[in-house]
């Protein structure tokens, strides 16, 4: 029908957990839509730092649940997660907020 709105696309959201000792993170949730809300309010509940990356959440979402991030997802995962490291500790000590890493993957590594 011509006078419907175009529609908004679905938002994704993946989350990952990282247990130490492990050789990389792995899945822990993963949806489309309501689910994509609900894993985004509960991480947001949790005092989770959230990072908006489509095409990151995009190659996630190939990754079966319980499952670790493939190796070329390694370097770009860990630089979020230094990233996180660096929001907690200037939340603790009072300083500026480090700026988000970029989390582009250049396409000759995919």
């Amino acid at each position: 029908m011509a006078d419907e709105a175009p529609r908004k696309p679905l938002q994704q959201a993946v989350a990952l957990a990282y247990d130490t000792g492990k050789p990389a993170p792995k899945v822990v949730a993963k949806g489309r839509g309501l689910v994509a809300e609900q894993i985004i309010h509960v991480a947001q509940e949790a005092g989770v730092a959230i990072h908006e990356s489509k095409e990151l959440v995009s190659l996630l979402m190939e990754v079966d649940l319980d499952q670790q991030i493939p190796p070329i997802l390694y370097r770009t995962i860990a630089e979020l997660l230094a990233w996180l490291y660096h929001i907690e500790a200037a939340q603790k000590s009072g300083i500026p907020l480090p700026p988000a890493p970029d989390t582009s993957i250049p396409l000759t590594e995919i």
